[in-house]
């Protein structure tokens, strides 16, 4: 990719336009890390830049923007451009082509602001931010009142920046940041979604939870997790704290393949022990009664708002309305423990009371109990199919209704009690039960 996207700036130089490496990829690159993508900025026009090169896609013409795809890989091509009059606080309505140094003093950051020529390997910085970088600021580029009135969701890219990279937030960008904070509100909820997960992805999700909470966005996204700030807990079993740093200590130990849905649970497992939160006035003790349930529909409330696609939110909603499971699973009869294991999302649940675990009390002892008897139940893959169906039971003469469900219920039970072991003894056991006479009412 690298060296495709060098060549895409040759060629445009070679056409005679300049052309540069600008954003994050330069940002990355200096930092010593990997880019992911690489953008490009030229004087070139957009009929030129599709002229120049075979595939394109022209995803903003109207703002100088076209997509080239080389070598399988795409890259954003854009034409050096100021922008002006953002009345929606997000896109501008005036766009005109510029120079360089315009184009870069229009851009948010001082880091996302450097432009880097890859064929002369000179670095351009018009706008300070290679000193930013040694410093490890994020600050915007000139007033940062005009930058966040420009584009609101930039307040919350503050945040997922300096998380991300490690930065502290200049102290003016970070003021402006808690002065403007109210105005996210008006930023679409997929927009805002999108700047979440990267925010809350390893290894600066608890940092992220962190910055969102001091720059004072928590409240405003995230009402119901920023309810948890003061929210207590019994020290037995919370010597962390509170539910926030709960939180926050959870985050610290996701790992770096974590599911997408996995950050969310973490966020989500507790949102309703503030609302639920009870004290024992005789012992001291807190408590929270049903915080699960209540939770389950808190986060699916959340998620909805959010945007989020329905099968990612039923996962989440699922760990947090069964979370508290986990606390009984040695306990727990055979049939009981092995449909919790048998659950589709049994994988993820697991990694949620792992994290839960180590951000409170660390203990691991049912966790471990928990990965032993899922490894057993992988070597009797006879238990996940169900030894008979409804088919199977109409076959036996039965009728579909409501007692055919509840047979099935107990069917499943024995099976799953190791008291029907195959097809042959189920079918028989179900003849039984058939034979049997119908109890009074």
């Amino acid at each position: 990719m690298r060296d495709t996207a060098r060549a895409i700036v040759r060629r445009l130089q070679d056409a005679g336009f300049s052309a540069y490496w600008v954003g994050g990829c330069v940002r990355d690159w200096l930092l010593g890390q990997t880019p992911q993508d690489y953008d490009i900025a030229t004087a070139a026009r957009p009929d030129r830049i599709e002229a120049l090169f075979h595939r394109t896609v022209p995803v903003g013409r109207q703002f100088g923007v076209v997509l080239v795809v080389e070598s399988g890989h795409s890259f954003q091509v854009a034409t050096f451009r100021a922008e002006s009059d953002y009345a929606d606080g997000r896109r501008p309505n005036r766009v005109k082509f510029s120079d360089a140094k315009t184009d870069a003093r229009r851009r948010d950051f001082t880091v996302n602001g450097l432009f880097y020529d890859p064929v002369r390997r000179r670095l351009h910085d018009w706008v300070g931010g290679r000193a930013d970088l040694r410093a490890r600021l994020l600050r915007t580029i000139g007033d940062p009142n005009e930058r966040f009135a420009e584009d609101r969701l930039r307040l919350l890219r503050a945040v997922r920046f300096a998380a991300q990279l490690g930065f502290a937030i200049e102290p003016a960008t970070l003021r402006a940041v808690q002065a403007r904070g109210a105005s996210i509100q008006s930023v679409s909820a997929e927009r805002i979604r999108e700047e979440l997960i990267k925010l809350f992805r390893a290894p600066h999700a608890a940092r992220g939870l962190e910055l969102l909470r001091e720059s004072g966005l928590l409240e405003p996204v995230l009402p119901e997790i920023a309810a948890s700030v003061g929210c207590d807990q019994s020290p037995e079993f919370h010597p962390e704290g509170t539910v926030f740093q709960h939180l926050v200590e959870m985050l610290r130990y996701l790992p770096a393949d974590a599911a997408p849905s996995l950050p969310w649970a973490v966020l989500l497992h507790d949102v309703a022990k503030p609302p639920t939160a009870t004290r024992d006035p005789a012992t001291g003790e807190i408590h929270f009664y049903g915080h699960e349930k209540v939770g389950a529909e808190t986060a699916r409330s959340i998620l909805t708002r959010l945007r989020f696609p329905r099968k990612q939110i039923e996962e989440v909603v699922t760990c947090v309305r069964l979370h508290m499971q986990f606390k009984d699973v040695t306990q727990m009869r055979k049939a009981t423990l092995r449909r919790l294991l048998l659950r589709p999302t049994f994988p993820l649940e697991l990694e949620l009371h792992r994290l839960d675990c180590l951000g409170s009390h660390g203990r691991l002892d049912h966790y471990e109990f928990l990965k032993e008897q899922a490894a057993a139940l992988a070597r009797q893959p006879a238990l996940r199919p169900p030894l008979l169906t409804g088919d199977d039971l109409i076959a036996l003469g039965m009728k579909p209704g409501p007692a055919m469900g509840a047979l099935l219920a107990e069917l499943r039970e024995k099976q799953l009690q190791d008291e029907l072991t195959n097809r042959r003894a189920a079918r028989a056991w179900v003849k039984r039960r058939l034979a049997e006479p119908a109890s009074p009412g």
